[in-house]
């Protein structure tokens, strides 16, 4: 079956799925392949749960009338995706950068959908597989989607543009992550601006911070938008309030870090000709989840949670900004950071280095790698960080949680009160 015929049955009703646990009656399943699973396994599971057809690539799995037989089932769900951008027509958002890139899809998803149907991105599906399910879930109806982007490695962007074809495209920032895929910070910035020479070589639209030198230097040949520099910080004790044409905006957002994301947001929806009044409304609407950046109050502790992911940039300025926090008593808890490859010692060494400096009341530091360092309380495992808080209850503090997703931190919250 070529893909024109395919797009005919996916457009009937635009409901597509890869989890045969959350089946939808009249979708189509796609039997992809894993390391350690083979989807095409799961093809009758998901015709007797009320999948219309499942598109398989192994024909020992075919179901007479009810499955798809292809050459190779994610090829197959890529194409599809691309196919239906185009039959779409709709402007496509691609954002990708090394910190902040959820948080700031969401804000813009938050500031657009108060005038547009908009889609967007659900979580954090921003790789080869959970960019081509983003695209799909968008129907006739979706009058702009945004689409995020996450890499770890060269050209990965390159592909993700190729299925999505941004039209305008906006990278938050080049930090300290996945080092190791991509061979350093030279390697974050090449692998990042692929962003970039899509938006170039097809006469498409970057938005830019014009305070970062190497985004200007990269674009300065391109079509670019600056973000609103006007935005201004009122206040920071502890959520951000924002100073936006002479109106004071409250969010519920906690960090310094997060002023370009909000930037962002707010220049992306003028550019769509969102008025004022909803923008503001947009954004002060706008409450994390997920575990970034959360702010969570317990019996005698407040708790920022943030530990949805971690490299040393995004470590770095949630403590500098945890530091500008007013409370008498701030504990941090902080877990190791992942794939920083040959930077792994001397960048959590780094740290430690920069926690002390800081000069907060308390440093608890727990993973193997922050184990190897120079840190006066680490604990190798979460179990053990856990028995330590449940002996020794932390109590009236303000506590900064952040590490890698790979640790699990949120599990800390159980055991403080």
């Amino acid at each position: 079956m070529n893909i024109e015929a395919l797009y005919q049955i996916y457009s009937s009703n635009y409901l597509i799925t890869t989890d045969t646990r959350a089946i939808k009656r009249g979708a189509i399943f796609f039997s992809l392949k894993g390391d350690h699973f083979n989807g095409n396994k799961f093809a009758e599971k998901a015709i007797q749960k009320g999948a219309k057809y499942a598109v398989i690539d192994d024909i020992n799995y075919q179901i007479k009338g009810k499955t798809i037989l292809v050459n190779n089932v994610l090829e197959t769900l890529q194409k599809l995706a691309n196919y239906h951008r185009r039959q779409l027509n709709i402007p496509i958002l691609g954002i990708t950068g090394s910190n902040g890139k959820t948080t700031t899809k969401e804000l813009i998803h938050a500031v657009l959908k108060t005038q547009f149907n908009t889609g967007a991105t659900k979580g954090n599906l921003n790789n080869h597989i959970g960019v081509p399910l983003t695209l799909l879930s968008f129907t006739n109806e979706t009058e702009i989607g945004i689409v995020e982007m996450g890499a770890n490695h060269q050209k990965e962007i390159e592909f993700l543009c190729s299925i999505c074809e941004p039209d305008v495209g906006y990278i938050t920032n080049f930090g300290k992550a996945h080092l190791e895929g991509f061979g350093g910070i030279e390697g974050v910035i090449k692998g990042k601006s692929e962003l970039y020479t899509y938006l170039k070589s097809n006469n498409k639209i970057a938005f830019v911070d014009a305070n970062d030198a190497k985004q200007l230097e990269l674009t300065n040949t391109m079509e670019r938008i600056s973000l609103n520099s006007s935005i201004s910080i009122s206040s920071t004790q502890p959520l951000l309030a924002l100073n936006y044409n002479n109106e004071i905006i409250d969010t519920q957002l906690i960090g310094i870090y997060n002023l370009n994301n909000l930037k962002a947001a707010i220049s992306i929806g003028e550019y769509y000709n969102i008025s004022k009044k909803n923008i503001i409304t947009g954004i002060s609407n706008y409450k994390p989840t997920n575990n970034r950046s959360q702010v969570i109050e317990k019996k005698t502790n407040t708790v920022v949670m943030d530990a949805y992911n971690a490299n040393p940039t995004s470590t770095r300025l949630a403590l500098e900004n945890f530091k500008a926090i007013n409370h008498k008593n701030k504990i941090v808890i902080l877990g190791d950071m992942f794939e920083l490859g040959e930077d792994t010692e001397h960048e959590h060494q780094n740290i430690v280095n920069l926690c002390d400096t800081l000069g907060f009341n308390r440093c608890v530091f727990v993973g193997q790698h922050y184990s190897k360092t120079s840190a006066v309380e680490k604990h190798l495992t979460l179990e053990s960080l856990i028995k330590s808080i449940t002996d020794t209850p932390l109590e009236k503090s303000y506590i900064l949680i952040k590490g890698s997703r790979g640790m699990f931190l949120e599990q800390l919250l159980e055991y403080i009160n």
